[in-house]
């Protein structure tokens, strides 16, 4: 008799345990229900990345000096300068530059360690290809730059929702010019000086 109790106590708890997880998903569903949707478009409708985005890398042929500094401090070792030394003026001459961005985890250490600048990271990030070989980006294909978000003309670009105003969730209606919620890094350093004084 008490076990056909005990088993009667126990479904009950359970079945009262599942309504309040299935509350607790409801709630969830509900509150999303009731804001607006922030659906990008995507081919018509792209995201404007954010400051410091590191997309594709763009190469200048022209300021390249074979110094192989990107190679050494690439974490893999995958950019391969193809380079000839020049007995007259003593120093070497690029024949060829190239990466893979199949392999490249995009860490920008070749960038940031370029002696000369002509590393630089795009705003790049439509990398996808059928082949895999298509990835790998000799010197002609590094030196051009791509269309920015902001100035293709296909594109309507919209900002990420970190970069909205404040309690603005639809970047699509939002004014030209509109600032971006929270302090730019040079407000914060006036209130810091004006602080400190």
């Amino acid at each position: 008799m008490f076990s056909v109790l005990k088993q009667v106590g126990d479904y009950a708890k359970s079945t009262i345990q599942a309504a309040k997880y299935i509350g607790q998903g409801l709630s969830v569903t509900f509150d999303h229900m009731s804001r607006r949707p922030i659906t990008v478009q995507y081919p018509y409708e792209k995201l404007i990345p954010s400051e410091r985005y590191r997309g594709r890398i763009h190469h200048e042929f022209d300021k390249c000096i074979a110094c192989e500094v990107c190679v050494r401090s690439c974490p893999i070792n995958l950019p391969v300068v193809n380079w000839q030394f020049n007995k007259e003026n003593k120093k070497k001459d690029l024949k060829d530059y190239s990466i893979d961005f199949g392999v490249c985890i995009f860490c920008g250490n070749c960038v940031e360690y370029c002696p000369t600048n002509c590393l630089s990271m795009t705003e790049d990030y439509e990398l996808a290809t059928y082949d895999r070989h298509e990835l790998n980006y000799d010197s002609i294909a590094l030196g051009r730059l791509p269309y920015k978000v902001t100035q293709d003309p296909m594109v309507t670009p919209l900002r990420e929702l970190a970069y909205l105003p404040k309690e603005v969730l639809d970047p699509h209606d939002l004014p030209s010019g509109s600032r971006r919620a929270g302090k730019r890094p040079e407000d914060i350093i006036k209130e810091t000086e004006t602080l400190s004084q």
